[in-house]
């Protein structure tokens, strides 16, 4: 009962759901939220902000959440809500949807961040909550395995991009292999980081089409 969960608790929320998302600053693939109820609101040993673990770590962190977790749930938004709705609300239906999915209805909700979804009931946002929150770090895993393994599959479709190795994100060997093939379907063609990179020209004549 101590930290930021404790204090809520003991305001009567027993039932937490933890609500992190991964993807938010990707260059290709969805927005990936988790929502995470954890059993008597006991923390799980090892659980902090995903991107502070190898994915070694994450997966069988991963694992443990959905055996010993009292609820887990995801919501996923796909590229075209995203490029339709902007990155920032896209993340909050990723969240809502998320939330709604839990088979186990929370008292209080606690989100990564000071963005707020539309959801029911109480919603705490929490800074670095990923770090602070051991329900908001539990999604925070979920959320981010549950992607990774989306981005390794669209690797399977789109290999010349590398989506198993840097999962959408923007580094150097992405943005190269962007500007040497074009853009894939997953790509957010909205994000300003992926129309400043110079196309090739069939590529970039076909994009106008």
């Amino acid at each position: 009962m101590r930290g930021i969960e404790g204090a809520i608790r003991r305001r009567g929320f027993r039932r937490l759901a933890g609500v992190d998302e991964a993807g938010r600053g990707a260059l290709a693939g969805p927005v990936v939220a988790a929502a995470v109820i954890l059993r008597d609101g006991r923390p799980i040993p090892g659980v902090t902000d995903s991107k502070l673990l190898s994915e070694e770590r994450r997966e069988g962190l991963y694992q443990q959440i959905v055996d010993e977790a009292l609820a887990v749930a995801v919501g996923i938004v796909e590229v075209p809500i995203i490029e339709l709705r902007n990155i920032l609300q896209a993340t909050l239906l990723a969240m809502e949807r998320a939330v709604a999915e839990l088979r186990v209805a929370p008292d209080g909700i606690v989100v990564d961040g000071l963005a707020v979804p539309q959801v029911e009931p109480t919603v705490f946002p929490v800074p670095r909550g990923d770090l602070q929150c051991p329900s908001v770090g539990a999604a925070s895993i979920v959320a981010k395995v549950t992607r990774d393994r989306m981005m390794r599959e669209y690797h399977q479709t789109y290999p010349v991009y590398g989506f198993d190795r840097h999962k959408g994100y923007g580094t150097e060997a992405h943005l190269r292999a962007i500007a040497e093939h074009g853009l894939s379907p997953i790509h957010r063609r909205t994000f300003a980081r992926v129309r400043q990179i110079p196309l090739p020209l069939v590529a970039a004549g076909r994009q106008r089409c």
